[in-house]
């Protein structure tokens, strides 16, 4: 039984060197539409539980203690260099539903100190008046073309960040989806490992069975976490090749979960699943001590592992006027479809599942109903579709709406076959 996994590394790694050498050519997978009214208590990604920890939290403290978690707070302000859409002071001001960018990188642990992408994203709307916080997840491999960086097309949505930071990750899902980002947070994984040790570990049941290395992203030895399906319980095997049993993970384990996915069947979506169930765990226990987590000298630790325009008043803002926004979490995620591009396998999002994500989102917010932005975030020439291989996905449908602009840009053809607008429809 000790061999069984390493024989099964050994055989992997093989049929991974094997496949290596040829080039994958995938077909397109009808897009799965998630279920309608599928809630959650909780919302899906580890980088929600830090943020709800900040924003819920403030409410709760005074005195000495007040101005010292207001200064952990305010040391993680950065402003994201964007010009705000509308007036967010108002819109909290007036408690209207407001939109809040999620970001997670995976910079700050397993020794990364580079700038990294964001391989976590949702945008959050927050709606008191319908006691409903609405979480949309958005894949991180989505085709799209960095606002400002079109030149670099196909890219996937994960990589904006890398070419322009928050501000051009912000910039080009606006345009993308036609949908107003009020606020932003970047948090990175670095802290997820912080605040499952400042809880003193938590209990995950897996969904799956699988080996993880996160030195190596594989099932290789040295390193090496075994997780079973159906149980909180799971093994590690150091470099001396010997093996422990634990129940309780601590922040590396919970890493290790969180972050594989070459091995899950239903790739980064299974990933995000359990991203999920480590947030719950979280939210969980917490909840039996949320002083372990919503305290200054916590909050400075993991400050420099976040980065949010939110303010610490906008926070007391939320705090007062939107608790009963967490009456309910709806969980959502933008299901795209497999192409294989020069940029690596990709999710495209069709028209129709992107109409379908701003129709809900703009819903949340209590806008009116719009068009969905632009097709891939910056604007692309059909020829460049064509040259990467995306006509048969694709294809230009304005004809009939030439003179249409929407909130965020304009959707005509500007007589080049440059379209700066989502007005193409998924070859059936």
């Amino acid at each position: 039984m000790e061999n069984e996994p390493q024989s099964r590394t050994a055989r992997r790694e093989a049929e991974r060197l094997a496949n290596s050498h040829q080039k994958k050519v995938r077909g397109p997978r009808g897009p799965k539409r998630p279920k309608d009214g599928h809630k959650f208590k909780v919302a899906r990604n580890i980088i929600l539980a830090v943020i709800a920890v900040l924003v819920l939290g403030v409410g709760a403290v005074a005195g000495t203690v007040f101005n010292n978690t207001k200064n952990a707070v305010n040391n993680a302000f950065q402003s994201a260099g964007v010009k705000k859409s509308r007036d967010v002071s108002a819109v909290l001001a007036d408690g209207k539903p407001f939109s809040i960018l999620l970001l997670g990188t995976d910079t700050g642990e397993l020794g990364r100190t580079d700038k990294g992408r964001t391989d976590s994203l949702m945008l959050v709307t927050v709606n008191p008046t319908k006691e409903k916080v609405t979480v949309m997840s958005l894949p991180r491999d989505s085709v799209i073309a960095p606002v400002g960086f079109e030149s670099q097309f196909p890219q996937k949505l994960n990589s904006a960040y890398e070419f322009g930071s928050a501000k051009t990750t912000i910039k080009t899902i606006q345009d993308w989806l036609n949908v107003p980002i009020d606020f932003y947070a970047l948090v990175n994984m670095g802290a997820l490992e912080k605040v499952v040790n400042e809880l003193g570990g938590i209990k995950v049941e897996s969904p799956l069975t699988f080996d993880y290395n996160p030195d190596t992203a594989h099932q290789d030895p040295g390193n090496l976490y075994s997780f079973t399906e159906g149980s909180s319980t799971y093994t590690h095997t150091g470099e001396d090749g010997v093996t422990h049993t634990y129940h309780k993970m601590n922040g590396a384990a919970a890493l290790a979960f969180s972050r594989m996915r070459y091995d899950d069947p239903r790739g980064d979506y299974g990933r995000q699943e359990r991203q999920r169930l480590v947030l719950e765990a979280i939210v969980e226990k917490a909840k039996s001590n949320p002083t372990k987590l919503i305290n200054a000298k916590f909050l400075n630790t993991i400050s420099d592992s976040t980065n949010t325009d939110l303010t610490f008043d906008d926070m007391l803002t939320v705090a007062s006027k939107y608790n009963s926004a967490a009456k309910t979490i709806k969980t959502d995620h933008a299901q795209g479809v497999s192409v294989d591009l020069t940029s690596g396998s990709s999710e495209l999002i069709t028209p129709d599942e992107k109409q379908r994500v701003t129709n809900v989102l703009r819903k949340s917010l209590g806008l009116k109903e719009a068009d969905t932005g632009t097709m891939f975030g910056g604007e692309v020439s059909s020829a460049t579709i064509a040259a990467n291989g995306l006509t048969s996905y694709v294809y230009n449908s304005s004809s009939e709406t030439s003179d249409t602009t929407s909130e965020y840009g304009s959707t005509t053809d500007d007589g080049t076959g440059t379209y700066g607008a989502d007005y193409y429809s998924y070859a059936q």
